[in-house]
Formats: structure tokens, sequence, C-alpha cells
């Protein structure tokens, strides 16, 4: 159940109309009381001689008894009440019952209070009503409304239970703010999938995934096919920025600007530039650092996912054991890479993808401010994935995609276990759906891969096969029997085999895999170990680059970049 509080203004009859009236768009059905102040109110919606004017002066009486300079300007109040879309449709009793519990909660008619104020509730559609009140009780003092929104969320937790409606998570003021029921409208006259503040939400995200300056930011946006102004003040400094669709305009033709704090909180001017100022070097509108340059990006999208990868696996041990605010700002910039994979994703994983960056976007902010600069290795893999481009969905770029979502899979999930500690319920609710999509993105992006190592496992010759799994039982004895019984363990024997043939010692490789975090909330233990293996060993991901010998193992590996398992671990007991 959704309550929101809304600017009425002083004409309590204008909202009158509006309640009763057809709706912008002859969306209203039978409107009419279900509760008030008085069981006698007029209802004008089902007394013939009832009419708007007469429930208009009841309502105003209190205001206008005071002495004019006594009357407050603004005296209408305004609270709607929608009901969840699979909730069932409540009946006239059971919302003019919610109608009481919500101006006895938010202060307008406290119970058992008689010189509360004025209100009415009116139904107009199955799935929610209007209080509509004037503030000034019949004490002549005025309501005390004070957090009024937040104690509607309140009563409207408690009325879910009391009902046995679905359960709304409570916000904390950090949510982007919503479409209103006239951009609503007007997507649905034109058949657009999403309002214009919603476009614009993600098309400003995208542009600023990895952005590291102010002119970066702004050519994006441009090269999006956004329309932009920049507010200057009279010193020359820049101050803010709006944005607008080049086809959402109003009835004058004019284009309809949105600044970028009301797209998002963190999409003001001054927020992104915080999400600068942890560069090394602080300058605004200067990219200097070679590493930043579009042409010294990532050479390929396959390399960028890799990198990318590892980032958001160094990423996943700081939310675990991190500080809050250096905690806070790797969840921020794991929303950037969200934003950069979804932009640069292959057809056959981009609604998925798409889902999740638009889902995690509400798990990306609360109130535990960021302390920025920790973060600059996800933020530098976000920007890697947009210069490197598109991404192929096969070969070695379809298989480090696989790899990257797997990795940022488990990135999403501790996001929403640290905000479910901090409880941040909306922010947690918002994580666990990026990462249902996650999953379903990961299905299909690892098909093919996985059915290549599939392949590979089961053309070994049995005394390999038995020999990949007596590694697995040296080195994860507990997961032994779970790993042999999933599809993926052929994958998984030659994941090892691979390893092998490139030097590595398999048994310690697998145990550092399975060891460096819980596997229990994978869909397929097998299929994690393959990707962090193939990541570990600097293994292609794509295994038809790997050339097989006779027994179908992989022929040796003359890669520099494959080091076999003891060097690295003699070389971090050297302190290399």
């Amino acid at each position: 159940m959704i309550p929101r509080v809304h600017d009425a203004g002083k004409r309590t009859i204008g909202l009158l109309y509006y309640l009763y009236g057809p709706g912008t768009h002859e969306e209203h059905i039978d409107p009419h009381l279900v509760a008030a102040w008085d069981s006698l109110a007029p209802d004008p919606g089902r007394d013939p001689d009832a009419t708007y004017g007469d429930l208009q002066r009841l309502l105003d009486q209190p205001v206008e008894a005071l002495p004019e300079r006594d009357q407050p300007t603004e005296h209408v109040w305004h609270l709607s009440v929608r009901a969840a879309p699979e909730d069932p449709i409540l009946s006239d009793e059971q919302w003019g019952e919610i109608a009481r519990r919500m101006v006895a909660a938010t202060g307008i008619a406290p119970a058992g209070d008689p010189a509360g104020c004025r209100w009415a509730a009116v139904r107009h559609a199955d799935d929610h009503i209007h209080i509509i009140a004037t503030i000034v009780r019949e004490d002549g003092r005025q309501a005390r409304l004070r957090y009024d929104g937040k104690r509607s969320q309140a009563e409207a937790r408690l009325i879910e239970e009391d009902y046995g409606l679905r359960r709304l998570n409570t916000g904390d003021g950090t949510a982007a703010q919503r479409p209103t029921s006239a951009e609503r409208h007007k997507a649905d006259r034109r058949n657009r999938e999403r309002t214009p503040r919603e476009e614009l939400r993600e098309t400003v995200r995208r542009a600023v995934a990895g952005a590291t300056s102010e002119d970066e930011f702004f050519d994006r946006l441009g090269a999006a096919g956004l329309l932009v102004r920049r507010r200057i003040a009279p010193s020359g400094d820049l101050l803010g920025y709006t944005v607008a669709l080049t086809d959402d305009r109003n009835r004058d033709g004019e284009p309809i600007f949105y600044s970028g704090s009301k797209l998002a909180p963190d999409l003001s001017l001054p927020r992104i530039r915080e999400r600068w100022s942890g560069d090394a070097e602080p300058s605004q509108n200067s990219d200097s650092r070679p590493s930043r340059d579009p042409r010294s990006a990532a050479s390929g999208a396959a390399t960028a996912r890799r990198r990318t990868a590892q980032a958001a696996w160094q990423a996943v041990l700081v939310i675990d054991h991190g500080a809050d605010a250096v905690v806070a700002a790797h969840i921020a910039a794991a929303g950037e890479v969200l934003d950069a994979l979804a932009k640069t994703s292959a057809a056959h994983t981009r609604k998925q993808l798409r889902e999740a960056a638009l889902a995690f976007e509400r798990a990306s902010r609360s109130h535990v401010r960021a302390e920025r600069g920790h973060d600059r290795a996800l933020r530098q893999a976000a920007r890697d994935l947009v210069y490197s481009g598109p991404a192929l969905g096969r070969g070695e770029d379809g298989a480090t995609t696989a790899m990257l979502i797997d990795m940022v899979f488990f990135l999403v999930v501790a996001a929403a276990n640290w905000h479910g500690k901090k409880e941040h319920a909306q922010q947690a609710a918002a994580a666990r759906q990026a990462a249902d999509h996650l999953r379903a993105a990961y299905r299909a992006a690892a098909g093919a891969p996985m059915g290549a190592l599939y392949q590979r496992g089961r053309h070994l010759a049995r005394p390999l096969q038995r020999k990949q799994a007596e590694y697995l039982r040296q080195a994860v004895p507990e997961l032994a029997v779970q790993i042999l019984a999933e599809p993926g363990w052929y994958a998984l024997a030659a994941t090892l085999a691979d390893a092998e043939a490139a030097g590595h010692e398999p048994a310690v490789l697998l145990a550092e895999a399975a060891g460096r975090r819980e596997l229990g909330t994978a869909e397929s233990v097998s299929d994690v170990l393959v990707w962090r293996l193939r990541r570990m060993a600097d293994l292609p991901a794509d295994p038809s680059t790997m050339p097989l010998a006779d027994d179908g193992t992989t022929a040796p590996s003359t890669s520099p970049t494959a080091r076999p398992t003891t060097d690295r671990k003699e070389q971090r007991r050297k302190g290399r």
C-alpha cells in the first residue's frame, strides 16, 4: 500500500472538481465518498441533490471562521492511498476504515479528538482513494502535520499486515522521484514503455558511468541524443544542468527539461562531481591520466570484461569486511559497472542486464555517505567497459561476459546482505531483484561456453576424469559429492585439466578458489568455480581457443600470462 502526500494548494473546490470529475483521461469511474469527518457529509457523486460547493463550504468552515489575517495561505491537504497491483479489490467499507486510520496517524483527525480537522475520502477507482482535508481544526488551531508522509508510510505497513496485503519496504528518503500520474498517462497515450523521467534517468546514469570530467559527461549526454542546458552563475561557474528528450514537449511545443536532482538524488551535478573527487588527479575539467584516455582503455570487450571481473571480486571482499563509508562507495560504483555492462551487452543478454541495472539503481544510494576514492578500480572498470565497445555474444567476448556476470552476481548479493544488516529494506530488496535478473542473464550468456567446456570434459580420457575428481576431493571434500552430481562437473574437470596444462597445481588452485568466499548463494557451484579458476589461472574464457592433445587434454600453454600456482604462492611468500 502506497500513501503519498501531494501539494494541494489553497482551492478546496478545485481539488474536489478533480476528484469527482472524469479525470484527465476519463479514468475516474463512479467517484463517491467512502468516509468523512461527518457521516452526514454530502456526497456529490451519489446524491443528486448534493453539489461540490456544498461539500467545499463544509470543509472550509473552520478556515473561514478565522480572521482573514490568521487564515493559512495554503489550507488544503491531500493524501492518496494506493493498493499494490496484486492486492485484492477492497470494499468501500475497508477503504473507509483505511482512510480513518490514515487521518488519525497523520494528525489530521487523531483518534478520540472531537476537534480534529474536517476531511473526506473519495474513491474513483478500484485500487485507490484520495483524502482531502483542510488543516484548520474545529478549535481554530492548525493541525500538527510534521512528518505526515513518514507517519502515513508507517501506518501503511500496519494496514498491510492487518489486511493481508503485499508488504512493501519502508523508504529512507533516498529513492528517486516517481513519475507523476500525468507523466504516466502521457506515456500510455504515446505508447511509451516508460515515462520521459525514467528514460532520462537511465540515459544520464549511463553517461556518468566511468566518466572522469564534466566535459566528458556532457559530451556523452549529447552523443546520447539528449537536449542539454547548463546553468551558469554570473561568475561563469557551472552550477547545474537540465536534460530533455527531443520528442517530449509541452502544449506550447517546448521541450520539457528535468534537472539531475529531479531524476535521482545522486544525479545532481554536485553529487556527480563527488565521484570524480576521489580520482588521483582532482581536476574537474582535465583528464590527463593516460590510463583514462579512451584510446588507451581496454583493447577489446573481452579484456575489459576480464579486468572488470577482477575489480568486482576485489569489491566483494571490501563489502564483506570494509568500513561503511568505503562499502557505500563500492556499492555506488557497482551501479556504474551494471550501467556500463547493460549499455555494451549483446542482444541475448541485454534485456536482463538492463533490468538488473534499473533495479540496482535503488540499491546504489543510502544515508551512509560514500567515501570516494576507494572505488577507483570499479569506476575505471566501468570506463573500460564503455570504451571497449559493444561485446559480441560469442567467442571470447561471450565467454568473458558470462564470467563477468557470474562475478557481478556475487557483488550484488554482497550489497544485498550489507543493506540487510543495515536495515535498508528498500535497497536490500532492490539488490535481490537485480540478482534475479543477473541469474537470468547468466543463463543466457553461459550456455555456449559452458556447453563447450562440458563437451571437453566429457571427452577427457577416463583416467584423466578420475584424476580431476581426485583433485576435487582433495581440495574441497565437503563439496565434492554435490559438485560431482552437477551437470557442470564436466566443465570444471575440463578447466582443471586446462589449468594443469598451463603449469598450475589443480588441487591448490581449486582450494584457493573455493575458500575465497561462500558458495551457498550459487545455483551451480561448479559453474562458479569454473569462472574463478579460469580468471585466477589466466585461462581463456572461451575453450575453443585452446588446442587439444590426443587424450582430450589441453596442449601445454606457451602463454606468458599463465603463471604456475606454485610460482604465484612463492611470490606472495617473498612479498612481491
